[in-house]
Order: structure tokens, then C-alpha cells, then sequence
């Protein structure tokens, strides 16, 4: 090695630290699986048989959210042994997406474990923290979506729309709007200034029928969220981070399964779509 200029630093040595080493295999990690490319060859996995799973997975979220806050409570009162058993029912179905992110996270696991930087933790529980990963990086497409519908009543109805529910009654009104101005028989200029005065009404079957396929469309956008919110997630930090915080329980030998924050969130959007909904009855 040539020795060093007079005046100039010297080369700081490459840190080894474990935690060091972990920390930069993770970020490799990050970037390469849920970067733009990353991404996308992931969701290649999503067309076929997930494009159903999807759609159930969602109406499953509430009983997955009620089961965790059982679990939550029963530990709580000391019956872990109960809260345990809980926690290990699959609720969700498994699908190729997630298949593939497990995959992917035991690799990880086994490339730091060659290099001596895994996690001491058991097998079981290595397999729970990686399951409990892949349902939370699930939860974070439906906030994804929820913030898509969302925007959509902002900029198309200027409303709030937090939902499915409370999207489906403005574009109820829109269709029923559209096709009775263009049905009036004295023209549709005369038909848009006649329900200006006096708005059109529509059924409860077109109600029903506009929420159905709105719910279709939302779990369709929400099997291909991940494309726009794995990017961002490697963009702010969240998916190192997360990864980091699974590591750090593997570590500490701590269950990861229970009620993550996501999964809060999530269905938060849920409740205030029917809270909302609710206040447009009452008005």
C-alpha cells in the first residue's frame, strides 16, 4: 500500500462491527428486493391466483385485526398460553407474493447467518417473525389504497373519502346525474340545467351495485400497491428500519406476532369510511 501524501487523511479502515455488517447487508438487501426493479419482478408473481387471494385477504383483515386484539387482551390477563395459540392461526391466505417475500427474508437470514451476524432465535420463531413481515408489508397496501381512494374525493368530488363506502355514494349520484341528463327529453344542455335545480335520486341497487365494484377494484389496486409504496419505503427508511426492528426482536428471542401499528392503521381508514358513511345517512 503506498504510504499517504504529507497533508492528506489517511483512509479510515472499513468498520466490522457485527451490528455494522448487519445493518449494511440489510440496506443491500432493501434496495435490490423492494427498489423499483426489486418491485416490480415481485409483483410479477401477483398475476394469476393472487388476483383472488387478494380480494379475500382483504375481507379477512377485520376478523385477522379482532383475533390480535383477543390475543392482545388474554395476555394481558395472563393467559398466554391462549393469547399463543391465537397468535399462531393463519388467517390470511398465503399468496405467491408473500411466498416470495418469505423466500427472500430466508435468504437474508441465512446469508447473515454464514457471515456469523444472524440472529440467535429458534426456528419457530424465525418462521413467526418472517410470516408476521410479510401480513405487515400486506397491511401497508391497504393503506396504500386507502390513500388512493382518498385523494380520488379529494380531487374528484372534493370530499373526503376514506373508503370504499364513502367513495361509492358520490359516484352513485355521478352516474345517476349523467344518465339522466342524457335521457331528458328536452336535450342534454336542458337536462343538466333542469338537475342542477333538482338532483336525480338513485336506488339502493345502484348503491350496492357501485360498492361491489368498487371493493373489486380496491383489492385489485391493493395486490399491486406495493409497486408505489415498496419504492417509498426504501426512499424514507421505513423498510431498513422495519427490517432492523425484526432483527433486534430475533435477537432479544421476542415473539414477533401481535398487533402491529400497520395493522391499526389500516383499519382505521375502515372506520373512518364508516363513520363517514354514516354521517351522510344522517344528513
Amino acid at each position: 500500500m503506498p504510504p499517504a501524501r504529507p497533508g492528506s487523511a489517511a483512509p479510515a479502515p472499513a468498520d466490522t462491527r457485527p451490528m455494522t455488517r448487519r445493518e449494511s447487508e440489510i440496506g443491500r438487501f432493501v434496495a435490490d428486493r423492494y427498489g423499483i426493479r426489486g418491485t416490480l419482478a415481485l409483483h410479477r408473481a401477483a398475476i394469476g391466483a393472487d388476483l383472488l387471494r387478494a380480494p379475500a385477504n382483504v375481507a379477512l383483515s377485520p376478523v385477522f385485526l379482532l383475533l390480535r386484539f383477543v390475543a392482545m387482551m388474554l395476555r394481558l390477563c395472563g393467559a398466554r398460553g391462549a393469547a399463543s395459540w391465537l397468535d399462531r392461526r393463519q388467517i390470511f391466505l398465503t399468496t405467491d407474493v408473500a411466498r416470495r417475500i418469505e423466500s427472500d427474508l430466508t435468504e437474508l437470514l441465512t446469508h447473515l447467518d454464514s457471515q456469523g451476524i444472524a440472529p440467535r432465535a429458534p426456528a419457530p420463531l424465525i418462521q413467526s417473525a418472517i410470516r408476521s413481515y410479510a401480513e405487515t408489508r400486506n397491511a401497508v397496501s391497504e393503506i396504500t389504497t386507502s390513500i388512493i381512494v382518498l385523494l380520488s374525493g379529494f380531487l374528484i368530488f372534493y370530499q373526503a373519502t376514506p373508503g370504499v363506502l364513502s367513495l361509492a355514494t358520490p359516484i352513485a349520484e355521478m352516474r345517476a346525474h349523467s344518465h339522466a341528463v342524457a335521457d331528458f327529453a328536452l336535450g342534454s344542455w336542458a337536462g343538466g340545467m333542469w338537475y342542477s335545480v333538482f338532483p336525480t335520486q338513485f336506488s339502493t341497487l345502484e348503491l350496492v351495485l357501485t360498492g361491489i365494484v368498487l371493493s373489486v377494484l380496491a383489492a385489485l389496486i391493493t395486490t399491486f400497491a406495493g409497486i408505489v409504496a415498496d419504492p417509498v419505503q426504501v426512499w424514507s427508511g421505513i423498510h431498513k428500519r422495519r427490517l432492523l426492528r425484526l432483527m433486534a426482536r430475533l435477537d432479544r428471542q421476542q415473539d414477533a406476532s401481535g398487533l402491529g401499528r400497520e395493522h391499526v392503521l389500516a383499519r382505521l381508514g375502515d372506520l373512518g369510511d364508516l363513520a363517514s358513511s354514516i354521517w351522510r345517512a344522517l344528513r
